[in-house]
């Protein structure tokens, strides 16, 4: 089940919210709790069990951690949480990638397993796991509720393709949260906005990206290669961010405060800069469970490069099982450790813009690894960026003016114009501001809803671009 889908927006989504509602305060976790069973098993009923099963695991072991804390049982409760979250996690995702290269090596005709891959297995494993290493460092105290700390787990706004929440994010509002009608008309607004991200924006400029990747890559010009990686850049942000602009306002709806995914990365001045604001709460999970304690930046620059390339390759294949993943991980651990040496001091002199244009036409060319699968596909689009085929063709140019409108809507939505322009209405003390942003307020949103679900109503074409990590 989807966000941007007619199930979602007028069956389930309104019959949970009257039941959060109506019920007293003791019975909202159990509705949370089952209510995102039922939308989780909805696309994945077997699944259910597996996504069971590593919220018992992470509850027993939390409750050993704390029981034998001080003790080598404690360690030994963390590794064998640990150890089988990346055990499961390896064998749903990487299986069949580690056998078909295994018969590619060896020759060897070894039959594949041929799983589907578990939706969101990738965010609610990290999450997880992050709680029973938290517990060890006394960072977050032991839940003791079985039902509450499901709900940590299984809640549907961020089950599937985050944020990935960690547990002291969401501790004291597992048992005791506050709605306001203020923080419900936050929530929709909010929910509103991500909706059309993905449904005006993702979901149309996907469609330019879609016709492109299809063609033979020896015939296009680097004009149409060009707008194609641009249209997937786009696709793949307001998708995303999209998503997870929806997931923070239902769960500011019903009380919880999620943490923010992103901050406008394309307006980022270099590659340092792109990863604070992309997918920050993968980035921060890395960071303080993988890069810190590693060594972080604090035993010397060889060390701190090293660190950047571990943290990044493990990157590029938690997005999937595929080559291009890691490539894709490798392109920015390079670039990263080129700002470190001496690239960040160069662009900070530079300038922004030169900064910006220089980001941009390496997360462009990242896209390229991240989107397609094979080498040949990869270094086929690159040569057709680079004018293989020619710098410009009839092609290019209608797809060009086709999608104008919508490419310029895009660049603007990626940049906080709109978002600073409502903040100084709000602040402003000039009376017909206030009766713009007053308007504005209640009519843009709720005119965001209906543009989308007309569009939800028509469309044949509807992905999710995260739900397969």
């Amino acid at each position: 089940m989807v966000f941007s889908s007619v199930l979602f927006l007028f069956r389930f989504l309104p019959i949970f919210m009257i039941c959060y509602f109506v019920l007293p305060k003791r019975m909202k976790n159990f509705i949370l709790f089952f209510g995102s069973l039922i939308f989780y098993a909805w696309g994945e009923p077997i699944y259910v069990l597996l996504m069971l099963f590593s919220t018992f695991v992470d509850y027993f072991n939390g409750r050993m951690i704390e029981k034998f804390r001080g003790k080598k049982a404690a360690t030994g409760f963390l590794i064998a949480s640990v150890i089988i979250n990346l055990s499961v996690l390896c064998f749903f995702k990487y299986a069949d990638f580690l056998v078909q290269t295994f018969r590619s090596v060896t020759g060897l005709s070894v039959p594949l397993m041929k799983l589907p891959l578990p939706i969101g297995i990738s965010f609610y494993t990290f999450q997880t796991m992050s709680y029973t290493i938290d517990v060890y460092r006394g960072e977050a105290k032991v839940q003791k509720n079985l039902l509450d700390f499901g709900v940590f787990v299984t809640m549907f706004p961020q089950l599937i393709a985050g944020p990935i929440v960690k547990y002291v994010d969401v501790e004291e509002s597992l048992h005791d949260r506050k709605v306001s009608l203020e923080a419900v008309s936050s929530g929709m607004q909010r929910f509103c906005i991500g909706m059309a991200k993905k449904v005006l924006l993702a979901n149309n400029i996907g469609e330019l990206w879609s016709r492109i990747s299809a063609m033979d890559f020896g015939g296009i010009s680097a004009l149409t290669a060009w707008l194609g990686i641009v249209a997937f850049a786009f696709q793949i942000y307001f998708d995303f961010s999209g998503y997870s602009d929806m997931a923070i306002g239902l769960g500011e709806m019903m009380g919880f405060r999620f943490p923010e995914n992103f901050n406008y990365p394309y307006i980022s001045a270099s590659v340092t800069e792109f990863w604070r604001r992309w997918h920050i709460s993968l980035g921060s999970w890395f960071r303080e469970y993988v890069y810190i304690p590693m060594g972080g930046n604090r035993k010397g620059l060889p060390r701190q490069l090293f660190n950047i390339l571990i943290v990044w390759m493990l990157t590029g294949i938690w997005h999937g099982a595929g080559w291009n993943f890691l490539f894709w991980g490798l392109w920015f651990a390079f670039f990263l450790s080129m700002e470190k040496l001496f690239l960040g001091k160069v662009l900070q002199k530079a300038g922004r813009a030169v900064g910006i244009v220089y980001d941009t036409l390496v997360v462009l060319a990242g896209w390229v690894f991240f989107s397609l699968e094979s080498p040949a596909q990869i270094l086929g689009y690159f040569r057709a960026m680079f004018g293989n085929a020619g710098p410009v063709d009839d092609q290019g140019l209608f797809l060009g003016r086709e999608y104008l409108f919508l490419l310029m809507a895009a660049v603007v939505a990626a940049t906080p114009l709109a978002g600073r322009l409502v903040k100084k209405l709000k602040e402003s003390q000039a009376t017909p501001c206030r009766v713009v942003y007053c308007v504005g307020e209640k009519l843009i949103p709720m005119s965001l809803l209906l543009l989308s679900i007309a569009g939800i109503v028509d469309a044949s074409y509807n992905p999710f671009l995260y739900f397969r990590f």
